[in-house]
């Protein structure tokens, strides 16, 4: 068995998320946010159980002394990419260890007409991963054409989680269903593969509040969050109010 707790709290996570340099560009960041030393910075006040960074982040930031587990993320793709994603493994799980980390992270595209191709390289990823003792968490996210429009979906999202558990994957990463019903569903369907529920793009502290509320109470394990967090203007008082929802 892998040994979860080393990013758990309260048996439960949150984790900061700083890939969407690579995923979206610069522009999700101000002039504060562009330097990862900041992210940094801010994984280290405490309430965090993980930092998520992609390898040449991980290797010039990040601070093993800080005591905060490192997931690197193995594999990206560009804003540029066509209709149908597909991201392919960028870094290896040996490099990974070698940069500290304790896991990894990988994207896979439920729906793409590339989607074998992730589940293939996630499947040898996660051998090589546990093999190591690591600990694994599958980005299972809906897109492409074949569930266009429905990326929030319960049963297309639960599907995501079911595929994520099925791989052995530790942890699965999936956008919330927009209520604590169906998301109990895409929880259910994940059986003990846990579900960290994804933060997506910046909304007002009322919403997040409300939608981490509903994760929470649907029986998600966690959290990964980014923007919510780092885009605001005190990104320590967000993440203060976050944990005491997600860890009480």
């Amino acid at each position: 068995m892998i040994d979860t707790t080393r990013i758990e709290k309260n048996g439960k996570v949150m984790l900061i998320a700083y890939d969407q340099g690579f995923e979206h560009g610069p522009i999700d960041f101000d002039d504060k946010s562009v330097d990862p030393a900041y992210i940094m910075e801010i994984a280290k006040n405490g309430y965090f159980t993980g930092v998520v960074f992609q390898e040449g982040v991980a290797a010039k930031y990040y601070q093993k002394e800080s005591g905060v587990p490192l997931i690197v993320k193995l594999n990206g793709k560009t804003s540029f990419y066509g209709e149908e994603p597909l991201s392919l493994q960028l870094c290896t799980v040996e490099k990974a260890a070698e940069l500290g980390a304790i896991g990894v992270g990988y994207t896979i595209y439920v729906g793409s007409e590339h989607e074998e191709q992730m589940l293939v390289e996630f499947s040898r990823i996660e051998d090589e991963a546990h093999a190591r003792g690591m600990i694994v968490i599958a980005w299972m996210y809906p897109r492409g054409k074949k569930v266009a429009g429905r990326e929030s979906e319960r049963d297309v999202v639960a599907y995501g989680a079911r595929i994520g558990m099925e791989m052995n994957a530790d942890f699965v990463k999936v956008p919330y269903t927009g209520d604590p019903e169906s998301f109990n569903w895409v929880v259910r369907a994940a059986g003990k593969t846990g579900v960290l529920a994804q933060g997506g793009k910046k909304v007002d502290w009322e919403n997040l509040e409300t939608e981490v509320e509903g994760c929470m109470k649907a029986g998600a394990r966690g959290i990964a969050i980014g923007r919510n967090v780092w885009q605001d203007p005190n990104p320590n008082e967000v993440a203060k109010k976050l944990s005491e929802i997600v860890f009480k």
